[in-house]
C-alpha cells in the first residue's frame, strides 16, 4: 500500500489511526556471543556481502570497543528455512578510547557509538554524550589491509551541536541516532524530532572538519523516537519510530490534543510501548516522513535500535532492552 506525501501539518491527524502492517517477522537465530544482551546493539548497516551489527562500545562500563559481521549468504539460508548457525566476524575497533579521552577532556562525557554508515570506504559512527552535555560527535575509521579490524582516525572528530527544549534543557537520553548518506554527504537525524516550532537534521560534506561546514535541514514535526535510519534511495530512507512508556521518557510523549497520542494510549488511557518504521523523502531542501508500516503487537516491547533495509524487507536489532532478554534480530516485510 502507498501513500502521497501530504503537507507536514496533515501527517499525524491523516495516520494516527490507520497504520500498515508487517507480515509475520521471521527470527534469526544468533550464534551465542551475538545474542548476548550485553552488546547493547545500537546499529545495522549491510555493507558488502555482510551485515554489520554495532555495539554501543560503551567503554565507560569496560565494554569492547567492536563490530560483528554476519555473511549474507549464511542470513539468505536462514530466511529461506534452513537453520544452521551462522558464521560471523568481529572486528575490534581500535582507537575509541583515544577519542573518548578527547571527548571526556571536553567536559562532554561519553556513552556509546549509536549509528553507523560508510561512505567512499570510510565508516562513520555518531557518538552519544550525556544529557546534560551540549555536543554529540561524529568519528570515522577504515578496516584494516587485512581486514580483520576498524583503525579510527584520531584527527577525526566532528561537532554536532544538540537541539535543546525551549527552557535550554537538552532531551533526556537523546543522541543523533540517524545516520546515512545523502550523495557525497552525511545526512543526520536526532533522536527527538518535536521541538517547537521547528525541528533540524543535520546534513555536512563527508570530508567535513569543523563545525561551521554543517547545514540545517527542516524536518517535519514526527512524534516518539527515531533510533536508527538506512537509505532506500535518492534522497529516500526509512527509520525506525519508537516510543518507549517509561516515565522517564515523558518528554517523547505527545500532547493530548495530538492525533497521535491514540497510538500509544490502551483502551484505559495508559501508555504503552510503540514501534512503526516511517518513509522520509530529502526533497528542496526539507526532510518529510510518511508511515511505512506497524510492527505486530508482541515485537512492540523490543526497544528496536538497528535497521537495514534488504530484498523488499528490514532486519531490525533491539538492543538489551526486551523480552527474550537478549539480542534479537528480526526481518520484516510489509504485508
Amino acid at each position: 500500500m502507498k501513500y502521497r506525501l501530504l503537507p507536514a501539518l496533515l501527517l499525524p491527524a491523516a495516520f494516527a489511526t490507520a497504520q500498515p502492517t508487517a507480515r509475520p517477522p521471521q527470527t534469526i537465530a544468533l550464534p551465542p556471543e551475538l545474542a548476548d544482551k550485553n552488546n547493547q546493539f545500537s546499529g545495522l548497516y549491510l555493507h558488502g556481502r555482510e551485515l554489520l551489527l554495532l555495539s554501543e562500545s560503551r567503554l565507560q562500563e569496560q565494554a569492547e570497543a567492536k563490530v560483528y559481521g554476519l555473511p549474507l549468504a549464511s542470513l539468505n539460508r536462514q530466511l529461506t528455512g534452513q537453520p544452521r548457525e551462522l558464521p560471523y566476524h568481529k572486528y575490534p575497533i581500535r582507537g575509541l578510547d583515544q577519542l573518548r579521552a578527547r571527548i571526556d577532556s571536553l567536559g562532554q562525557v561519553y556513552e556509546g557509538l549509536e549509528s553507523l554508515t560508510v561512505l567512499n570506504g570510510e565508516l562513520y559512527f555518531t557518538v552519544e554524550t550525556a544529557t546534560a552535555a551540549p555536543y554529540c560527535y561524529l568519528i570515522k575509521g577504515r578496516f584494516d589491509a587485512a581486514h580483520t579490524a576498524i583503525q579510527l582516525d584520531p584527527a577525526y572528530l566532528v561537532t554536532l551541536a544538540k537541539p535543546a527544549l525551549p527552557n535550554g534543557a537538552h532531551v533526556y537520553n537523546a543522541g543523533f541516532e540517524a545516520l546515512a548518506r545523502y550523495r557525497r554527504h552525511l545526512l543526520l537525524l536526532f533522536e527527538y524530532n518535536a521541538f517547537p516550532p521547528d525541528n533540524k537534521a543535520l546534513l555536512l560534506p563527508a570530508a567535513a572538519t569543523r563545525p561551521t561546514q554543517v547545514q540545517s535541514v527542516p524536518v517535519a514535526a514526527l512524534p516518539f523516537r527515531v533510533t536508527d535510519m538506512v537509505r532506500t534511495g535518492r534522497g529516500r530512507y526509512t527509520a525506525i519510530n519508537y516510543f518507549f512508556n517509561g516515565p522517564d521518557d515523558s518528554v517523547y510523549r505527545p500532547a493530548p490534543t495530538d492525533a497521535s497520542s491514540r497510538l500509544v494510549l490502551d483502551s484505559a488511557g495508559r501508555y504503552q510501548n510503540y514501534c512503526r518504521l516511517v518513509s522520509l523523502r530529502y526533497r528542496r531542501r526539507k526532510l518529510r516522513w510518511e508511515p511505512l508500516l506497524e510492527l505486530p503487537r508482541s515485537y512492540m516491547t523490543y526497544n528496536w535500535e538497528g535497521l537495514a533495509a534488504y530484498r523488499g524487507g528490514y532486519f531490525l536489532l533491539n538492543d538489551k532492552y526486551g523480552p527474550s532478554g537478549q539480542s534479537t534480530l528480526l526481518y520484516i516485510k510489509q504485508k
